[in-house]
């Protein structure tokens, strides 16, 4: 009896997934855009690897010799076992952000003109649960200036951010910048009577008050509340232990984030009434009236950037002004169920994590656009226009296999003149031919027997405007009538026929 083959089945590890032509197309154009206008603002280009040394990117619990959670980590092949667990070089990780890494290159270059001026398109790994559109491998487009004191370069983060999201279609009233300073937050929970306040500490009491405040979108302002004091229990019966303030110290919190309004200037009068009495609060509304100004200098409006103090941003090395792009614009999802889309693009000032490295503070700020979050966002505001679905301008169908050598030199010399094409290698009739090239929505086939090549002619077939007007005429014959769906084209015209045609649809 044969053995029975024990085949791998076919499987995703989960958090990741696999990108069709449809998202990738998509998001080719839309980086494209990103990256002209970072270079519109002065930023040049910096890549770095995927692996770096784990405490470079500071994520390491030296007591247990293990990385810490939330990062993708292995063993240095290139080091011996019998290497001591603790040498510095033991642990290799995934970058979880483009930030880290940035920190390591700075340090690492002492010599590079400050300010430094940087983006970066790169994949990115978390180690963390997965949920509904959210993935441990995802791309970041980040932006940064490092070296740069000036409350302006902060003030660009949110105005370039603007100008990223109308450029790929979000009109004002879609979209909106929020920006707090956690010198400001820190200010008030020196007030509200805690000392020794440290705003990057994730794990101490103020850590768990900061995720909780971070949470007042998703839970309303009773359940930050419950937060704030001894805790708070979900629907689903999980106990989130609180931060334990007592009532005094949760009302100044709390008034803290009812400094909100639509007027920059009225937020900042109100947070400064609050935070009074410390300096480092004050230094933090003061940073606030500074990138209100430059802004309005600059022409963006509160329409376009707005002041919210109930932005905290997770990651605990930001150390003053904090950004947050939300789309505000209504959707549906997959439940049907109408919700604003959340976040894009995040970010904020970084004065110490290059002082990790050279003991230095070294001034840094900057944002990260969401790729894939941005991507689903563009594709809902799309969701009317049909996206492009592979690169293929051109399909070459071949009706006569004897004349081979004459399809080939008219795919090369439709190729030679900067059209994408492709002639037809599998096999099938004329209609199944067709039938690939309308499937993967390849606008324009070429369509020539052995009498087209005698008579040095071709038959150009136009898909595309089938599709776009099927829908709309009812009568074929029509639009048929008005502009063919096919047309002869004599050989020294047929290149200037394509990109007549192509012209429109390239456009989209």
């Amino acid at each position: 009896m044969a053995e029975k083959i024990k085949r791998p089945k076919a499987r995703n590890y989960k958090g990741f997934k696999d990108t069709f032509a449809e998202d990738i197309i998509l998001r080719r154009k839309m980086i494209e855009t990103i990256r002209v206008i970072c270079e519109r603002y002065g930023f040049s280009p910096l890549e770095t690897p995927a692996i770096e040394y784990v405490d470079c990117l500071g994520k390491f619990l030296p007591e247990e010799h293990t990385p810490e959670g939330g990062i993708f980590s292995f063993k240095n092949p290139d080091l011996s076992e019998a290497t001591r667990a603790d040498h510095p070089d033991w642990w290799l990780g995934l970058r979880y952000d483009l930030t880290a890494p940035l920190a390591r290159v700075v340090a690492q270059n002492q010599d590079l003109p400050k300010p430094f001026r940087r983006y970066q398109l790169g994949q990115v790994w978390r180690y963390e649960k997965p949920g509904p559109g959210r993935y441990r491998e995802f791309y970041q487009f980040d932006f940064d200036t490092v070296g740069a004191t000036s409350m302006i370069a902060d003030a660009e983060s949110c105005a370039m951010t603007c100008d990223i999201l109308e450029a790929l279609g979000f009109v004002r009233g879609d979209y909106l910048i929020q920006v707090n300073d956690r010198k400001a937050l820190q200010g008030a929970l020196e007030c509200a009577g805690l000392s020794e306040v440290d705003i990057t500490d994730e794990s101490s009491q103020v850590g768990v008050a900061l995720r909780a405040i971070d949470k007042l979108d998703r839970i309303g302002r009773a359940g930050v509340t419950e937060l704030l004091g001894k805790g708070r229990k979900d629907a689903s019966g999980d106990f989130t232990e609180g931060a334990n303030f007592n009532t005094k110290q949760i009302d100044v919190i709390l008034a803290y984030l009812d400094a909100r309004s639509d007027s920059r200037t009225e937020v900042c009068n109100r947070l400064e009434a609050l935070v009074a009495d410390s300096k480092i609060g004050c230094e933090g509304v003061e940073e606030l009236r500074q990138i209100d100004g430059f802004l309005t200098d600059l022409g963006y409006g509160s329409d376009r950037v707005r002041f919210e103090p109930t932005v905290v941003r997770g990651l605990g090395y930001y150390t003053g002004p904090v950004f947050e792009g939300v789309i505000t614009k209504e959707i549906v999802d997959e439940k049907g169920k109408t919700r604003n889309f959340g976040s894009v693009f995040g970010g904020g000032r970084y004065d110490t994590l290059v002082q990790r490295f050279t003991g230095q503070k070294t001034p840094a700020t900057g944002g990260s656009v969401g790729v894939d979050r941005l991507l689903a966002a563009m594709r809902l505001l799309q969701a009317d226009t049909a996206l492009p679905t592979c690169t293929t301008e051109v399909l070459i169908t071949v009706m006569d296999k004897s004349r081979l050598t004459d399809y080939l030199q008219l795919l090369q010399k439709v190729r030679a003149a900067g059209i994408n094409s492709e002639v037809f290698v599998g096999s099938g009739s004329i209609g199944k031919q067709l039938q690939y090239a309308d499937r993967r929505g390849i606008p324009l086939v070429i369509i020539a027997g052995s009498d087209e090549f005698d008579n040095g002619e071709y038959q150009i077939k136009d898909l595309e405007l089938g599709r776009r007007l099927a829908a709309d005429i009812s009568d074929r014959d029509e639009w048929l009538k008005g502009r063919p769906s096919q047309q002869t084209v004599a050989a020294d015209s047929l290149i200037e026929k394509l990109n007549e045609l192509l012209a429109d649809y390239r456009s989209k």
